[in-house]
This record gives structure tokens, sequence and C-alpha cells, in this order.
């Protein structure tokens, strides 16, 4: 391929007049027909049948459609309109009349659907070996000996190989994660409900979500950003507008708290080990403050998906298979699922009382940092040690994949290098449901350091321009200058929204500090004035959806407006209504204290 295939190129080269998106079909397909039949695909779209996707462009530039040519590919267990679902079996296979939701999606926008690949059946696996013989088993794009990763195997191989810019796979229990992570891609796991799942074999339909294998973290937010679209027909989509709750991509903040499990727990091969070292580094390099946690509650959550009775929504799709042509479901696939036909509506409950405590302490854990630092996988093992031991290799792959959506978390699987033996090493960053794009804007930060080729395809990672925005997580920073400082009789305020203290500071010295009249407690009034000084300030972080439950408690003569600090940032505080100083009685000036707890001291010495 003679163009790099990420979003940004591919649109730069079309505007320059050195290529159309029917130049590029031609060249994939001549490309695709030279390799001949290869097992990452399913079904490969012909050029008859691509045509009505072309023509859907006719007229258009990238002007007018954010994926304009974009080609892509999706899962087979994903609908395309007038070609077969298969999930990994002919004896299962239908041929839709309607694209899933998030497929039709991206056609609107201008992708240009390439065709199904290949999967672990019925989207059951981690490894990419669970392919009946019909399909074939896909190699990994790297070394054909080692597994290519599932269960959205081929996904991962037509990216990586650079026959696609971008592909769906589904992600239930790390099925998006680990083959993004075994191909040096950007593996999404979005927030469950985030992209619809309407027109998606369900594995298990509460924990399901499409996931995205990309090139960049600039691709994954631009799909993200267009997938992400509430669909009022599908009983598991949650909306969530992030623009409204104060999220954005961007460039990424200069300073931040991210978790990393205690070394002990990581259960990581040598490689994966280094790979670990090597992102704690990176994220230290641009402004990361290490926190190391217990994370045994996160991996006593993992255990549950495949010791308890969520196998039981798995046997739930295909029990009528299972039962009339048990010969079409993989041996594999066949045993771990038959062990979802026992349990009980006891053994259920029990599980989600457990889930339930494993949730709480997990979310008490998490919340002490900003974001979550962990392996993606543990190791990377070959085809034949899979043959071997099938289902205990396959359970470790999933030893820090599994839990993600059983807590209802985000995560990304993020490439960090390369192993002494040139293979991938990658790892995952996770955080609460919907820090989606706070993942992705501090994972191109390290890809802003890194410049890793583009997946296996050897082409140089191209130059990245300087995001146009800065990040924003849904939080907001807010300057207290009195009874709200830490300690203090208002603090509660704050702490009860979930606030966290960001740092002590100060104002610059353009300021004037009053004690209003009336109390208790005394409230403080900071008015802007150049005769002023330095007024000591805490600057705390806030979730945003809690700010307007604040400010409608705060009493006339105060309100919230813009404070310049000593850096010369400007955050919102506390300020005062103009000519409100003598209103209900005199205001003390108590500048010349330098803050209000230099002023407290004051009064405690009288």
């Amino acid at each position: 391929m003679r163009y790099s295939l990420t979003i940004e190129s591919l649109h730069a080269a079309y505007q320059q007049g050195e290529l159309t998106p029917a130049a590029l079909i031609d060249e994939l397909l001549a490309q695709a027909e030279s390799h001949g039949k290869e097992p990452a695909w399913i079904t490969r779209l012909t050029r008859e049948q691509l045509e009505p996707y072309l023509q859907r462009l006719e007229g258009e530039s990238p002007d007018t459609l954010p994926l304009y040519g974009i080609p892509f590919a999706m899962k087979d267990n994903i609908d395309l309109a007038g070609i077969p679902t298969t999930a990994g079996s002919p004896a299962y296979a239908y041929t839709p009349t309607e694209n899933a939701f998030v497929v039709q999606q991206l056609i609107d926008a201008g992708a240009i659907p390439m065709g199904k690949t290949n999967l672990d059946q019925f989207a059951t696996g981690l490894v990419g070996e669970r392919a009946l013989e019909v399909y074939g088993t896909p190699a990994n794009a790297f070394d054909p000996k080692l597994v290519p990763g599932g269960s959205s195997s081929g996904s991962a191989v037509v990216t990586a190989a650079g026959m696609v810019s971008f592909a769906l796979g589904t992600d239930t229990a790390g099925s998006g994660r680990v083959p993004a992570c075994f191909h040096n891609l950007y593996g999404v796991k979005p927030s469950l409900g985030l992209l619809s799942t309407r027109g998606v074999v369900p594995a298990c339909a509460t924990l399901d979500t499409i996931s995205l294998f990309t090139f960049t973290a600039d691709d994954a937010a631009k799909v993200l950003g267009i997938t992400a679209a509430y669909d009022d027909q599908c009983a598991w989509s949650r909306k969530h507008d992030f623009a409204v709750h104060g999220k954005r991509y961007g460039k990424a903040p200069a300073a931040f708290r991210f978790g990393v499990p205690l070394e002990s727990q990581w259960q990581t091969d040598a490689a994966y080990t280094k790979g670990m070292h090597q992102a704690i580094a990176e994220f230290e390099a641009i402004g990361g403050e290490k926190i190391e946690l217990d994370c045994s509650p996160l991996l006593a959550a993992a255990r549950l998906l495949y010791e308890g009775p969520w196998v039981a929504e798995r046997y739930h799709v295909i029990r009528e298979l299972m039962q009339s042509h048990p010969d079409a479901i993989h041996p594999v696939t066949f045993e771990i699922t038959q062990g979802g036909a026992t349990p009980l509506a006891v053994d259920a409950f029990d599980a989600h009382y457990k889930l339930a405590e494993f949730k709480r302490q997990a979310d008490a854990l998490i919340a002490n940092v900003d974001i979550m630092l962990s392996p993606t996988t543990v190791t990377h093992p070959s085809k034949a040690e899979v043959a071997a031991d099938p289902i205990g290799v396959n359970s470790r792959l999933g030893t820090w994949t599994n839990f993600m959506n059983l807590l209802d978390y985000s995560a990304l699987a993020v490439p960090v290098g390369f192993s002494e033996r040139d293979l991938p090493v990658g790892v995952t960053l996770f955080g609460p449901v919907f820090a989606d794009l706070t993942l992705l804007s501090l994972a191109r930060a390290i890809e802003a350091r890194l410049m890793l080729p583009l997946g296996a395809t050897g082409v140089a990672h191209p130059a990245l321009s300087e995001p146009l925005t800065n990040a924003q997580d849904g939080t907001m920073e807010l300057v207290v200058c009195g009874a709200h400082l830490q300690g203090l009789p208002l603090n509660h305020q704050l702490t009860e929204r979930g606030g966290v203290l960001v740092s002590t500071t100060q104002s610059t010295p353009r300021y004037k500090l009053f004690a209003l009249a009336g109390g208790p407690p005394k409230r403080p009034a900071m008015l802007r004035d150049d005769n002023g000084q330095a007024i000591e300030v805490e600057v705390w972080r806030l979730p945003i959806e809690t700010i307007g439950s604040f400010l409608a408690g705060i009493p006339a003569p105060l309100g919230l407006g813009q404070v310049e600090l000593a850096d010369g940032s400007w955050k919102c505080g506390f300020i005062c209504t103009a000519g409100a100083l003598n209103e209900g009685g005199e205001a003390e000036d108590i500048t010349e204290f330098g803050g209000w707890r230099g002023w407290l001291k004051k009064l405690a010495a009288e």
C-alpha cells in the first residue's frame, strides 16, 4: 500500500487529488487478490458489491463527510445488509435486511465496508483459535506461529495488515483488547451502552459492546465520536452526550494521578512486565504521578465471569443450535457454553451479590486516581500452546480484561513498543463508565512520544498535529478561599460531591479579601483590586454534574465567577456582587492576613 491508511492521511490524499476512494478500493482489492484466500475474512465484498458505497460518495468530500472514503471491516457477528452474518457458524447464518445501527452510522459518515471478518465462534474466546475448519484460523500478522487473539481475531489482523483503516469487533470479556494488544493497535472497549448493539449477535447481552480497532488514538476518537449515538430501539443503549457532561478529547492534562496494580499482581511474562515498566515511565514523563493500588477486588470480579452464571447468557444465545446441531459448535466453545445449562436462578443472585460487593470496593479504589494503568494481557502464547491447553491458556489471557464490563468500566488497549522478539507489547488504560475520552487523550500523549509504526504494515507513524483543544474529563476546578477550605466548616459541601483537593496556591496579587457580616460560619468576599495582594486559596476538582447543586446553595451576595491565580490561569471561584460589601452590616477588610486561615489565627489569638 502506497498510502498510510490513517483517516487524516487518506483525507489529505483525497483533497490534494492524489487519490480517489475508487482508486483506493481497487488497490485494496488487488492487494487482497494477490494474497489469495485469507482466513482473517469470512466474506470480502466484490467490486460490484462495493460500487453502491462508492456512488454514495459522489458530490461529497472529506469536508462534508467525516469518514469520506475510509475503508473498514466488521466482525462477522455484526450485521451488514445483504451479507450473511454467521457468528462463525454456517448452521447459524442468516442474511439481514438492515445494517447494524453502528454500521449504518459509519456508512452515513462516508465509510466503505470491505467485508466481514473471522472470529472465535459466537465470540467465545480470547485466543482466535476457535474458528471452524470451513473458515480457517487467522494467522497473527507479526508471527503466524502465534495466536492472533480473539474473539475479534479477523478484525485485528485485517487492520494491522493494512487491508482497512479501522475495524469493528466486539468486546465482552477482552475480545477487542487482547487482539489489539497482539497487533500494535488501539483497541477501544467503550463504556457499556455507548455504542448500540442492535444488529449484533449477542454473546452476553448484558455485557456486550462493539469495540474499535484503529492505528491511532485520533482515528479512535473520530470513529467513536460518530458511533457513540443513542439508539432508542436498543434495550442496552445508554444516552450520554460527552460535551454536555464536560468531556472532550484533546491535549492531555499537565498533571494527573494514575493507579497501577501491585507488581506482584501483574502475572506478566518478561516482555509484558517490561512493557508495563515502560508505560509507567512514559506516563510519569508527561506529568503523571504513579499510585500503587491493591487490585484484589478487580481480579476477584474477573473470576466471576466464567466461574459464575454469566456463562448461562452465552448458553441462552445458542442453546437451540447446541441441542439440534451439536456438531456445528466448535468443541471448545461447546464445552464452555454447556456449563451455562446448569446454574440455578439462586446461583445468579449469589453471583450478583458478590459482584456488587466487588464493585463497591473497586469503585472506592479507583476513585483515588484519575485513570488506571494495567497489563492488557499477561503473555502472547503460540498456537501450539493453545492447542495443548485451550481453556487454561485462554483463561490466563483474560486476567486483566474479564472484569471491565462486569464492573461497568471503560477501557483502552494502548501499544507501547515491541519485545526483544519484535512482537507488539501493550497496556490498558481504564476508568469509570464514560471516561472514554480521557483515556484516549492520555493515550495520544504517549503516542506522540513513541510514534510507533502503524500496526504490522511497517509504515512509519505520520506526524501528529497539535490538538486543537485541551482534553476535558467531566470535572471542573473550583477556587475556594474561606470556610470551604480543607478542614473548615463548609468543606464537606465539596467532599460530599466527590471533590478532590488539587492544590494549595495563591491568587494573583490583585485581590482584596473581606469577611462579610453575619454567620456563622463567616463568609469571605474576594474582590479584584489592582491595589490588592495575593490571597491564599485552594483549588478543588468536582464532577461537573455537581456544580449546579453547589451553586444553588451559595447565599447572596456571593456567586461563582472567574478568579486569576498566581500562575496566570483563570479558574472558577467565589466572587462577590459589586456594591454588596456593606449590605446587611459592615464587612471587615482582612486582606493583610493573606488569606482566611491567617485571619482565623488572628481571631483565635484574641
